[in-house]
């Protein structure tokens, strides 16, 4: 049995498929700088966690959506934080490596039509 001849397919209106292309590879990343980064102490035994479980969905968001290694997503998190000016510690790869496994990364649906939106919540802090 032979395999069929694929489709061809001719592009006739390049403007709207250049413009559709742009839009595919749109993202705008929100940085609030009211989010709370550092985790708040939470009283149990043991030692207390250092990123927030926002941070870490922020980061592991970023993870899923660029599909990065965790060593990668640490990079991509520090170039983020570094461009929007805001001085923050970025979570460790082993960090988010543990934490994932208790926190379910959810990304919002995107429609096909138009560009993704992240917002994130960023508090200020003072250095120890």
């Amino acid at each position: 049995m032979s395999k069929p001849t694929p489709a061809r397919y001719r592009t006739t209106n390049w403007s709207s498929y250049t413009a559709a292309l742009r839009k595919r590879g749109s993202l705008l990343i929100w940085l609030d700088k009211d989010m709370t980064w550092l985790a708040p102490p939470d009283g149990k035994p043991g030692r207390p966690a250092v990123f927030s479980d926002a941070a870490i969905q922020f980061c592991l968001t970023i993870k899923v959506l660029f599909k990065l290694p965790l060593r990668q997503t640490t990079g991509m998190v520090a170039s983020l934080l570094r461009m929007a000016d805001l001085d923050r510690v970025v979570p460790g790869y082993t960090t988010l490596c543990r934490r994932q496994k208790t926190l379910a990364v959810q990304i919002p649906y995107r429609r096909a039509d138009g560009p993704l939106n992240l917002l994130v919540d960023i508090e200020p802090w003072e250095r120890h």
